[in-house]
């Protein structure tokens, strides 16, 4: 459906004769027209950031609406701003279904500047949008309790008849390859629309306790950021190679660093606007401490048979969880690029409690287990270590040998090292 938006952006660029944007009404980027002006203005902040980071700030969102584009049913003109980084004026298309805004098209405003005729040929087009911004909003909701039953249904005949509803809802686009994702935590209700998805649903929290990725019911396991709840989300795909666009789709879901409305200076500056996802996502640290309380998501490789949602539906939250415990994998995990957390998110259900490192994971330590991590992730190279950690060589030494003293490993051994790498690695899924 995506190259349909683009096609109908396009032809309202040709349109008018200016280059054209889209965005839902959450002021999220869907499509958006060439570029090819001479002129510096063509671009001014605003622009610039929705269309590099794929959505606008909360506080554009708010300037914006104040000139009542939610509630206009024709084109509205919005003055320049340059103090606020908007450079030129726009012109606002609402793109609306049955009365309700789905999104706005976007156009910089020139003189003379499209005239009526124009115009209305335009909002023709911008109506056809509204129809399939609204039919895909709506058959992502409609889907939401066949998804979530695949996702939670356990093993044997529930999830087979779970699986036959699913197929029957979706209808031919059953067939085509899928990408399940995971975002996680979430708080409240799932987005209204989410491009080139075919299903959304929140999967809550396993009541009683906590499992791992695995669990029977698809919840996401751990007492990590992907505890739950979490947003399960059905991506359509051109084919199994095609995931680039599923991770754009899956980026756009995500709160930036720093969120919340009402962020100074700027409107270039400041949140990303959009669904609120519990937390805000936090920034990683240079210890390389997980992104404790951030949003993290994670995506499972595609696969064509909706028998193989509940196994891909793992591998997503194991990778959502992979994105919260290694600030380098995130925001946005691949399954297939996570690494060892692909078995130890499946093995760790519990918080790491074996006895020889238990004496290291406690706050106490914390810069020894660290240490220790990043000489096994070095495999056991000194010099490689103290360079990555900053440090004399022979600091490095004297730490490792407080870590043997307080494990009782010996780190010239390779399954002792084994153990320690394994337990360190767990323990940040559930830090």
């Amino acid at each position: 459906m995506k190259g349909d938006y683009q096609d109908l952006v396009d032809e309202i660029s040709a349109l008018l004769g200016a280059p054209a944007t889209l965005e839902n009404r959450d002021f999220r980027l869907i499509a958006f027209g060439a570029h090819d002006s001479d002129d510096d203005t063509a671009m001014d902040p605003v622009r610039t950031r929705s269309i590099l980071t794929r959505q606008s700030t909360a506080a554009v969102r708010s300037w914006f609406e104040g000139f009542g584009i939610a509630r206009a049913t024709g084109p509205v003109r919005i003055p320049a701003a340059p103090e606020a980084g908007v450079l030129r004026g726009r012109v606002c298309l609402p793109v609306r279904y049955r009365g309700i805004a789905h999104g706005y098209v976007w156009l910089l405003d020139q003189e003379p500047g499209p005239g009526a005729a124009e115009l209305a040929a335009a909002m023709e087009v911008a109506e056809r949008i509204g129809v399939l911004l609204a039919e895909e909003a709506k058959a992502g909701a409609d889907l939401s309790r066949e998804f979530l039953a695949v996702l939670t249904a356990g093993r044997g005949w529930q999830q087979d008849v779970a699986v036959a509803a699913l197929r029957t809802a979706l209808g031919p686009g059953g067939d085509g390859p899928h990408a399940a994702v995971c975002v996680a935590p979430w708080s409240g209700e799932p987005p209204a629309s989410v491009p080139g998805a075919a299903a959304v649903c929140v999967v809550p929290r396993r009541g009683g306790g906590d499992t791992g990725g695995g669990s029977a019911d698809g919840s996401a396991g751990g007492t990590g950021p992907a505890a739950g709840p979490a947003l399960a989300v059905l991506l359509r795909l051109r084919s199994t190679d095609a995931l680039a666009p599923a991770l754009a789709a899956v980026t756009r879901l995500l709160p930036r660093a720093g969120a919340g409305a009402g962020a100074g200076g700027a409107l270039g500056a400041g949140a990303g606007a959009g669904a609120a996802v519990g937390a805000g996502a936090g920034a990683a640290s240079d210890s390389g401490d997980p992104q404790r309380g951030g949003v993290t998501a994670g995506v499972a490789d595609p696969v064509r048979a909706l028998a193989e949602l509940p196994a891909a539906w793992e591998q997503a939250v194991a990778a959502a969880r992979a994105a919260a415990a290694q600030p380098r994998l995130g925001p946005v995990a691949q399954w297939s690029a996570i690494g060892p957390y692909r078995l130890l998110a499946a093995l760790a259900a519990d918080p790491v409690d074996d006895p020889a490192a238990r004496a290291l994971l406690v706050p106490a330590h914390r810069e020894l287990a660290r240490t220790a991590e990043v000489f096994l992730d070095c495999a056991g190279q000194a010099g490689r270590a103290a360079a990555a950690l900053g440090i004399h060589r022979q600091t490095l030494y004297y730490r490792l040998a407080r870590v043997e003293q307080l494990t009782g490993l010996d780190l010239d051994e390779g399954e002792d090292r084994l153990l320690l790498h394994m337990a360190l690695k767990a323990s940040r899924l559930h830090g």
